[in-house]
């Protein structure tokens, strides 16, 4: 049976990186409550789009989840998710900050124990539609070290990211530079990676070049993916970057998470479905455009929700109610006919009789969106414009 062996002999595992929480701060007051990767974006953890997505490469042995956050944080997380999806899910606690590729490298024994032709490297804090089967079919063609996931971004935008420069034929990355002073390029790294198992020996490389030349600016074992991987190794033919025709964003700020969340709705028109409502006001709610409503929420039916808005466990939207880009978190309940527009309200928040909580919608601008903390009590007939409420307060 030769012929067997050349259709499919590789293996792949999946690395994330959750971060920790340190980290994020501008995702506060929500990420007060909860790691911010388990922020639900269209009702599900933010972590779980990124791993659901790697539920598509074949011949996938594991997912692994690095970051800072204490293991009991994501221990009842991570054993559901592994029964769902029939991979196990392991979550790896860093001592101290190695950087990107360090972090890699630390847990590099783990990561080679099931003999991996290929590692996936993600990021938990960004939303794409992680084309990870089509990324790994063009890093075979390219016979690469690794492949980076890029998009074209408008040119004035291009700074805040790592800008880099490839062949247009070929693909091969030629240069890199993470936030460049001056316009290097308008496409971007997307944070989302394949390697062969030659990248563990690369970063062995940068560690022991620091040894050598003593330099104590930065740790031997820290070692950024971007600076001290992608740009010495650029134009080496050891690098190559696929493009993402779909939509990316980072997810830094709860104003992003909104738009993010409407992303993953619209995206689930085509992956799944299911997890989407319907309604025409008769018997359930009038549903417009993309909506996630759990099952264990109640909605009146003469309530109208829509488009982008997801609504967690045990909620209960009042009669009259008007829901619009919005994220409603577990135990909330808004009562008859109040409206909310562009806002994020917190776990077992209360909203009152014909309350306004609203914003402009500028999901970059730092009160663009409202944002409830846990248990907010918003009183009857009060109106609320561009606020960030922390937890316990009423209005």
């Amino acid at each position: 049976m030769m012929g067997m062996m050349n259709t499919d002999d590789h293996r792949a595992v999946a690395v994330i990186m959750v971060g920790g929480p340190t980290k994020g701060t501008r995702f506060r007051p929500l990420s007060l409550n909860i790691p911010k990767p388990l922020f639900p974006l269209a009702g599900q953890p933010m972590v779980h789009h990124p791993i659901f997505a790697c539920k598509r490469i074949p011949n996938l042995a594991q997912i692994y989840l690095v970051g800072f956050y204490e293991q009991r944080e994501f221990a009842l997380y991570v054993s559901s998710i592994s029964n769902e999806l029939k991979v196990p899910v392991k979550y790896l606690k860093e001592d101290k900050p190695h950087g990107s590729a360090g972090g890699l490298y630390k847990f590099r024994d783990l990561i080679m124990e099931d003999n991996p032709s290929h590692i996936f490297l993600l990021n938990c804090d960004v939303c794409c539609s992680f084309p990870l089967p089509e990324m790994l079919e063009a890093h075979k063609r390219y016979g690469g070290m690794g492949t980076i996931l890029v998009i074209k971004v408008s040119p004035e935008s291009a700074d805040q990211f790592g800008e880099l420069v490839a062949d247009p034929n070929t693909n091969e990355l030629l240069h890199y530079t993470e936030k460049p002073e001056t316009f290097v390029s308008d496409r971007i790294n997307c944070g989302v990676y394949v390697f062969t198992p030659e990248i563990f020996t690369a970063i062995q490389g940068v560690s022991a070049q620091r040894k050598d030349r003593g330099r104590l600016s930065l740790p031997a074992d820290f070692v950024r993916l971007d600076q001290d991987i992608l740009s010495p190794f650029a134009g080496k033919k050891q690098l190559y970057t696929y493009e993402t025709m779909d939509f990316w964003e980072q997810i830094k700020t709860p104003g992003m998470s909104l738009k993010c969340s409407g992303l993953y709705l619209s995206l689930f028109r085509h992956t799944s479905p299911h997890l989407l409502n319907q309604g025409d006001g008769t018997k359930s709610a009038t549903i417009i455009g993309d909506v996630y409503i759990h099952p264990s929420a109640k909605v009146h039916p003469t309530a109208q929700i829509g488009p982008n808005v997801s609504i967690s466990a045990n909620a209960r939207i009042g009669a009259g109610a008007r829901l619009i880009n919005c994220i409603i978190l577990d135990d909330v309940e808004i009562k008859e006919n109040a409206v909310v527009i562009h806002s994020i309200v917190g776990w077992k928040c209360s909203i009152g009789r014909w309350s306004r909580v609203q914003a402009e919608g500028d999901h970059k601008a730092k009160l663009g969106v409202t944002i409830l903390g846990e248990s907010v009590n918003v009183e009857d007939e009060v109106v609320v414009i561009n606020c960030i409420v922390l937890p316990n307060k009423t209005l």
